[in-house]
């Protein structure tokens, strides 16, 4: 089976190629990411805790699911994708923010993404997959942002950077 690509970009989001996933992390390129952030009618957000076998991150907790787009498919279309094959559920989501971030790991591998924060709403029972998702659970945003005071280390690198630069946007648009 053929390594999954990621779409390199330039720091305007226009695309300039495109590289196996795990070349691209090791290089530290830029490239096209994407962040899912599912809420529930009481305003809580659904969180994913990440599969003990991936190959960064591991057992940490992020928002509902992230991923890369693929050629030719919108960052709707693949936030869709990616919540049917990691959460088992698809909703309506929005486009809201993007930003670019680089977090280097303990294992040599360097996210470096021009990342695309999805917005959607859902009031049911995920069903995970457990190649992809450990567990899951309901959060307030408020409870998460005490959470990551006083536990950074549960937390994913992105994830922990969305909260710090633009929790009162996000906060504020769901």
């Amino acid at each position: 089976m053929e390594e999954e690509k990621v779409i390199l970009v330039n720091e305007n989001d226009e695309p300039i190629g495109t590289m196996p996933k795990m070349e691209a992390h090791e290089k530290a390129l830029l490239h096209r990411a994407f962040s899912v952030f599912v809420f529930n009618d009481k305003n809580e957000l659904m969180l994913q805790q990440r599969a003990a076998h991936k190959y960064h991150s591991p057992l940490l907790w992020t928002n509902t699911c992230c991923s890369h787009q693929r050629v030719g498919e919108t960052s709707i279309q693949a936030g869709k994708r990616r919540l049917m094959e990691e959460m088992g559920f698809v909703v309506e989501l929005e486009e809201t923010i993007s930003f670019i971030y680089k977090a280097p790991f303990d294992n040599g591998l360097t996210e470096h993404e021009f990342d695309h924060v999805l917005l959607g709403k859902y009031n049911s029972i995920p069903e995970i997959n457990p190649d992809e998702v450990a567990n899951w659970k309901w959060m307030t945003l408020e409870a998460v942002k005490e959470d990551i005071l006083n536990q950074p280390e549960l937390y994913t690198e992105w994830f922990k950077i969305i909260f710090d630069k633009f929790y009162e946007h996000i906060n504020i648009i769901k």
